[in-house]
């Protein structure tokens, strides 16, 4: 059973704010900037009053002031230095810093201020591709060293999500510039992961294409019947975790066997799974992109 994670270990902190262990316990030691708690058995822990002191510290630290200075700061002044020189280069660091906060504290209010703050500075495909991007991809490390649970990355992922959506209904108020051809987008059997698939949808509707989003797992025999609406069609896939390894070059098949019977018809696969496709399955019609940016400069 997942469990809300409120009580983090120095190995925590470590992994959400890339200060190794032994220098947070120096930094304790010797300069008292965190103050660890103890359980009932005497088990040191942190809060995540902790862990935002720390990334605050970490930030300051990163920016040239010294461990001995800043302990000597009174609580309320980190937050407002951490304001004073948050600039173009350290706004990303901080940015995601406070996503990463939003998502222990399960604060949307957090999120999305942070969000808006960025909007401000950044058009939404900047904001995606530097700052969303980087963060899901330090979530899925903290995910695998159990520093947060599945609670915490659907509640992170969710908000991204949304700001997805909301930018791609805004780009499908504008028609689309150019009808003659149709990108098809959807994930395969058992595929979840949709964030990826949604933001290339967002990047083809707003480079003026027109776009059929059919979402996730959708059957294989259900991808032709969309011949019969539409011509020219290219078909663009994202495979996060499916198929699965073994699975990838058979399933490739039998795309091409069920939707290349014309000579119109093109498949985009992109994610983690499409590397693996073997290059002899590889043509003019069918094509792996090792990224959304690589795919999208094609259009």
């Amino acid at each position: 059973m997942a469990y809300v994670k409120n009580i983090l270990t120095i190995k925590d902190l470590e992994n959400l704010s890339g200060i190794k262990a032994h220098t947070i316990r120096i930094w304790e030691k010797r300069y008292n900037v965190l103050e660890p708690k103890r359980t009932d058995t005497n088990i040191r822990y942190y809060d995540l009053a902790s862990l935002q002191k720390l990334l605050n510290i970490t930030l300051l630290h990163n920016h040239g002031y010294k461990i001995s200075k800043i302990s000597k700061y009174p609580e309320e002044r980190i937050p407002e230095l951490v304001n004073e020189i948050i600039s173009s280069k350290s706004v990303k660091v901080h940015a995601i810093s406070d996503f990463k906060l939003a998502m222990m504290n399960f604060d949307q209010t957090l999120f999305v201020q942070t969000y808006n703050k960025l909007l401000s500075e950044k058009p939404f495909r900047e904001i995606f591709h530097e700052i969303f991007v980087p963060l899901l991809n330090e979530i899925g490390l903290l995910w695998q060293t159990d520093t947060i649970n599945i609670v915490h990355e659907h509640f992170i992922s969710h908000q991204i999500k949304q700001k997805v959506l909301v930018n791609s209904e805004k780009a499908q108020l504008n028609s689309p510039q150019y009808t003659d051809r149709t990108y098809v987008l959807y994930l395969p059997m058992n595929e979840i992961h949709e964030l990826g698939i949604l933001f290339v949808n967002y990047e083809i509707i707003n480079a003026g294409f027109q776009t059929v989003y059919l979402g996730e797992s959708v059957p294989l025999e259900c991808l032709s019947d969309m011949k019969k609406a539409f011509s020219n069609i290219t078909y663009v896939t994202y495979c996060t975790v499916e198929p699965i390894a073994e699975e990838m070059n058979t399933y490739v098949k039998d795309l091409k066997e069920n939707l290349l019977n014309d000579d119109s018809t093109k498949i985009v696969l992109l994610g983690k799974q499409a590397q693996l496709v073997s290059d002899k399955l590889l043509d003019s019609r069918v094509t792996v992109y090792e990224s959304i940016n690589t795919f999208i400069r094609t259009l």
